[in-house]
């Protein structure tokens, strides 16, 4: 039967002792010294070297040429002290996990008495002294208060504070402590060297992590690796399997999902873990090893040259570069996550679904309020700033610049618009010509709207200015890979989500291609969802985004799913102003001709009285650019031609474009009735034949009027309406006349023809 290595290799000397030079040195001291103790109490850790202590220190108190701190190692008691001797009978050791008992004292103390029948000292080993009962403890009181001179005792424990006061009062305490994992693996590779066995350096830390820092149990979990070990030693592939520890790739792959913010990739190895065989709570509990190294390397990048962690020089620069992904504050709050989550396993039903709850957790900082996750997403927003490119310190410049533009562009007005306050409605302007005459207003709305191609022309408006930036700031220098925007993605949607929910809900629908050049690529299922997405709006909807969340100023660029990417493809097709605010895009003057003319009636003696300011508040005028043309009525009227719906926008039903009516030709005006009771005469509302009103006197003769206000209607007991026609419009012309006199009225057959041949260009058959 092969001897044990813990045995093998156990210490015979006090100098073989590893790791527990604090305790050696004085203990050599003293013996050099002869200062010797009659009660000693050696506490500590398992498998440290309080027994073989105890040992080496009666072999050096019964040696021949002693007390010494260096036995001989020849004597009768030498020999039979010697860890592969077989003992002395003056040296006795007892444990006392089965002998604490007071009739145990008892007979101990019994037996004390007698001198020795060999040796210099009659040593008493108590190992597990912790295990004494106090009625034990109390027995053996007076004897080792005052011992025989002859009498050595020796406790050996692993918790002294259950160690009766009154009789650790009275020893001599030395400390014993865990063997560091420098001096451990010197160790182990001693035995390794001297066994003649080959180990895979990666190895080591496996049985030293196995130890937990015990020289005997490490050398245990050794000899088991030795006695399995092949022709090739011990590979770690054959370590991992044997010692049911977590593999390092499993490790890595977990920090690396974490860092990333990869939920797939940790539930993923959640799953691997499982299907490996793997304990959930060991998984966890290697986890917790890793983000400590990690911390200290955070915090002190030497770590691994000052020994602070024992790992093999390919996983400690892997271990680095984790470290330099995950903030100090991240890896704290995911350390303090596992360490509580451990707590948690302790005799759960399902560890598996304990241990995904760790991984949600630490994934989902916003979801805790405490000071870790308010710091781990503080970090998270700085690691952000590093995803900008290398040309985002040009961005503040940028939208410093586009400031004063946006600031003019609210300033003034937008083209085409009147510079006075438009003149209310007139009172006795019927539906049907309210109707006709809110066209005119859209058709300037519609009118308003950009070309297709933009002018360069110096209108107060944003131009799009994404190449000329781009052009200044540089390239990046290559594209980012889409996986480094995974972590910021979701916070550019809710960023979007803000501003405009519609581009969020598209967003959803696109796949993040690249960075490439201060542009994000993004792809769409559909040709459809990609022209939606690149409306201007929404465009300017997401750049924004980026740059409060990002950072820097991108431009857009969306392909459709198997489209190639042209070279140098736009970004963005020209912006567009929103319906009701915004800047102003340069656009042609509308159209003059009869589309937009309106022709004056003869102005009548109250017009021509009334003061200018008021004739002027009644009445609208046109731009400036399109001034009134008097039409041949003759020749047919031409409808215009509406306006070319941008190609690059879908149909928008809110901005539809209405066309003008037709113009109408000039009528002479109706018989104005005299007022009977002497007052001046008050011109009845006066109507074309399409229904719209002639334009006041109080207008300039060459001023251009688009619609005009009738002069306000006589008293409602002195109007006489007259018959409608049948598409509601009005057929008779009624003037205010005094009592007596009737209505003026049009036969509806003469007008309904002087409309066909007005309108239609009809001709009289007769």
């Amino acid at each position: 039967m092969a001897l044990a290595l813990y045995r093998k290799y156990r210490p015979a000397t006090f100098g073989e002792v590893v790791g527990q030079s604090h305790v050696t040195q004085p203990l050599r001291t003293a013996l050099a010294a002869q200062r010797i103790n009659h009660a000693y109490l050696f506490s500590g850790p398992r498998g440290c070297g309080k027994t073989s202590s105890a040992r080496i220190l009666a072999r050096s108190l019964n040696c021949a040429q002693g007390p010494t701190d260096e036995p001989c190692g020849e004597c009768d008691s030498c020999v039979a002290l010697a860890p592969d001797g077989g003992g002395s009978v003056d040296v006795v050791e007892m444990d006392a996990a089965s002998h604490g008992g007071v009739d145990d004292a008892r007979e101990l103390r019994d037996r004390a008495v007698f001198a020795p029948a060999q040796s210099r000292y009659r040593i008493f080993v108590i190992d597990e002294a912790h295990m004494v009962t106090q009625q034990g403890f109390n027995a053996l009181l007076k004897i080792v208060e005052e011992p025989p001179e002859h009498l050595v005792f020796v406790f050996a424990t692993t918790e002294p504070d259950k160690v009766l006061t009154t009789i650790r009062s009275r020893t001599h305490h030395y400390p014993f402590r865990l063997i560091p994992p420098g001096e451990l693996r010197e160790l182990l590779e001693r035995i390794c060297a001297e066994e003649g066995v080959r180990v895979d350096p990666a190895v080591y830390p496996l049985a030293i992590s196995a130890g937990g820092g015990s020289a005997r149990d490490a050398l245990s979990v050794l000899d088991q690796l030795v006695a399995g070990a092949g022709e090739e030693g011990i590979t770690y592939e054959r370590a991992v399997a044997l010692l049911g520890v977590t593999d390092v790739a499993l490790i890595d792959a977990m920090v690396d999902a974490l860092a990333a913010g990869d939920p797939a990739t940790v539930y993923g190895t959640v799953d691997r873990v499982v299907e490996a065989g793997h304990d959930p709570r060991r998984f966890a509990s290697d986890l917790l090893d890793r983000l400590r190294d990690l911390v200290l390397l955070r915090s002190v990048p030497d770590a691994a040259e000052r020994g602070l962690i024992q790992s093999a020089g390919d996983e400690v620069t892997r271990m680095r570069e984790q470290a330099e992904q995950l903030g100090p504050a991240t890896l704290t709050r995911f350390a303090e996550i596992v360490h509580a989550g451990l707590s948690e396993m302790r005799g759960a039903t399902a560890p598996r679904l304990v241990l995904e709850l760790l991984c949600s957790r630490m994934m989902l900082p916003a979801a805790s309020g405490d000071e870790t996750a308010v710091l781990q997403r503080i970090e998270r927003v700085e690691r952000r700033m590093t995803v900008a490119p290398a040309a985002g310190t040009d961005g503040p410049a940028g939208a410093e610049s586009a400031e004063p533009v946006r600031e003019t562009t609210a300033a003034g007005p937008p083209a085409g618009a009147p510079d006075g306050d438009p003149a209310p409605p007139s009172r006795e302007n019927p539906p049907a010509e309210a109707g006709r005459g809110s066209a005119p207003s859209r058709a300037e709305d519609a009118a308003e709207r950009p070309p297709a191609q933009p002018t360069e022309s110096g209108a107060s408006g944003r131009a799009p200015t994404g190449a000329a930036e781009t052009a200044d700031s540089g390239s990046t220098g290559g594209g980012r890979p889409a996986a480094e925007l995974r972590q910021v993605w979701n916070d550019l949607l809710r960023a979007v989500a803000e501003r405009n929910r519609p581009t969020q809900a598209l967003l959803l629908n696109a796949s993040l291609l690249e960075l490439r050049d201060d542009r994000l690529v993004l792809s769409m299922p559909t040709g459809g969802l990609r022209k939606q997405l690149m409306q201007a709006r929404r465009i300017e909807c997401v750049r924004e985004a980026m740059r409060a969340v990002v950072g820097g100023d991108w431009e857009l660029e969306c392909l459709v799913e198997g489209e190639e990417r042209s070279a140098g493809a736009s970004a963005a097709p020209p912006s567009r102003p929103e319906r009701g605010g915004g800047a102003a895009e340069p656009h042609p003057a509308p159209p003059s001709g009869p589309a937009t003319e309106r022709t004056p009636a003869p102005a009548s003696p109250a017009a021509e009285g009334r003061s200018a300011p008021e004739a002027d508040s009644r009445v609208e005028s046109t731009p400036a650019s399109a001034p009134p043309v008097r039409p041949d009525p003759a020749e047919p009227p031409v409808p215009p031609e509406p306006p070319p719906e941008p190609e690059d926008e879908p149909p928008d039903w809110e901005d539809a474009e209405v066309v003008p009516p037709e113009p109408e030709p000039p009528r002479p005006p109706e018989p104005v009735a005299a007022d009977p009771s002497g007052a001046s005469e008050v011109p009845g509302p006066v109507e074309t034949v399409g229904g719209g009103s002639a334009p006041d006197a109080g207008s300039a003769p060459g001023s251009p009027a688009e619609d005009t206000v009738a002069a306000e209607p006589p008293a409602a007991a002195e109007r006489f309406p007259g018959p409608s026609a049948p598409g509601g419009s009005a057929s008779a012309v009624t003037a205010a006349s005094p009592a007596g006199n009737g209505p003026l009225e049009r036969d509806p057959e003469d007008e309904a023809l002087e409309l066909l041949v007005n309108e239609l260009g009809a001709r009289r058959l007769d």
